[in-house]
């Protein structure tokens, strides 16, 4: 291994390791593609959805048994794993993900395309870890973790937009996913180019810094924040079509929805040190109520527009902001390598948990529920911070 891999003590804006900044591009490419899906899911599973291959409690099913496998294979690798052998790693887990996408495009029944995808997230998870393992080495992991958002959501608006006005108007939503196994199968070039091993981090005390009350609080504020995201994003075509408004139109939404999370991702790039986390958090809660309140209002095209925009913008400013409040809860930062998977479980439970509530063909419950959602996850902020007071009080 190159001594840009193995060096323990850390260089520079490292902890341990100095890995090259191709290095480190190759890295967040490969956690970029593992979630691919979430920008694209909306497109692919309402074109599911309007071709008659899911109903849409099997829809939540779907949405949920992929984004539940992403959050234990993010878990599983970075938890339990060493960081070694990346390379080959990166290229096992791209070649499954492409054989499941291709497994999904020729699915015959829900049940086949639950186990399909649920396949595909435990890769998609492995691939997270690839990322997120390397920006947990580092000194300005929110910075870096910016970098990460930025990147991952640049590629979803730019596939989201060609599946919803070329892909799927022509090949369905079978040739949605074999867009992405092509892309998994493009991306084994930059596999090779990761670093081979990553510079070990003290984990001696893994799931005990985890299982404190400040750790807990935190990972279960950015879950409640996800789970908010998760219930509008699964059933946002259905949702629209509910108020009058075309697949086509939300597929549009969709792709301008996460180019504003691309600037969403940026700001926070820029501003994270200049604005408090706790702030943060908070204001963007705020704004999530919001706006899953204007959705279940029976809101216009233009609100719907409004709405769908502001929610892809706070969607990746707040990751930055996340990330210091799970280091800040536990400064060996193991907690960090369970923030995405606090972030997909919450993607996950959203979508099952708001489809108990659906009655019949009205999904105005789906809002609703997510607007609960993010008052929970600011009343847990809330509780974080008074705990950490009364630690430091107590020292």
């Amino acid at each position: 291994m190159a001594s840009t891999d193995t060096g323990h003590a850390g260089s520079g804006d490292w902890l341990v390791g100095n890995p090259t900044g191709w290095q480190l591009a190759s890295a967040l490419w490969i956690g970029s593609v593992g979630l691919l899906i979430l920008g694209l899911q909306p497109v692919l599973l309402g074109a599911l959805y309007t071709e008659g291959h899911v109903s849409g409690d099997e829809l939540a099913l779907v949405a949920t048994a992929e984004m539940i496998a992403i959050a234990i294979g993010s878990a599983v690798v970075a938890m339990l794993l060493s960081a070694h052998h990346m390379r080959w790693k990166s290229a096992v887990l791209l070649l499954l993900l492409a054989l499941a996408n291709v497994w999904t495009a020729y699915a015959a029944s829900a049940s086949t395309l639950i186990v399909a995808r649920a396949l595909a997230g435990l890769a998609e998870g492995g691939l997270v870890a690839i990322a997120t393992e390397l920006i947990a080495r580092s000194r300005r992991a929110e910075r870096i973790g910016g970098y990460f958002v930025t990147m991952q959501t640049l590629a979803q608006c730019a596939l989201a937009l060609l599946l919803a006005l070329y892909v799927i108007p022509a090949a369905g939503s079978a040739g949605g996913f074999i867009v992405l196994a092509v892309v998994c199968v493009v991306s084994l070039v930059v596999a090779f180019t990761v670093p081979g091993d990553y510079a070990d981090l003290p984990k001696e005390e893994n799931l005990v810094n985890v299982l404190t009350l400040p750790s807990t609080t935190a990972l279960l504020s950015v879950f409640c924040y996800f789970m908010f995201f998760g219930a509008v994003w699964a059933f946002l075509e259905p949702l629209g079509a509910q108020y009058g408004i075309d697949g086509r139109t939300v597929g549009l939404i969709v792709s301008a929805s996460l180019a504003v999370q691309v600037l969403g991702a940026m700001m926070a790039t820029v501003f994270e040190a200049r604005i408090d986390y706790r702030l943060a958090i908070a204001a963007i809660g705020v704004v999530a109520l919001v706006s899953s309140l204007v959705f279940a209002s029976n809101p216009g095209l233009t609100t719907f527009w409004v709405a769908a925009l502001a929610m892809g913008f706070i969607l990746l400013f707040i990751v930055p902001y996340q990330i210091r409040l799970a280091i800040t809860a536990d400064e060996t930062r193991t907690a960090v390598l369970l923030v995405p998977a606090a972030q997909l479980f919450g993607l996950a439970i959203g979508p099952i948990a708001a489809s108990l509530l659906i009655d019949g063909k009205d999904f105005r419950p789906v809002p609703e529920f997510a607007a609960a959602s993010a008052v929970a996850s600011v009343v847990l902020l809330g509780l974080f911070v008074l705990v950490s007071r009364r630690r430091r009080a107590v020292a």
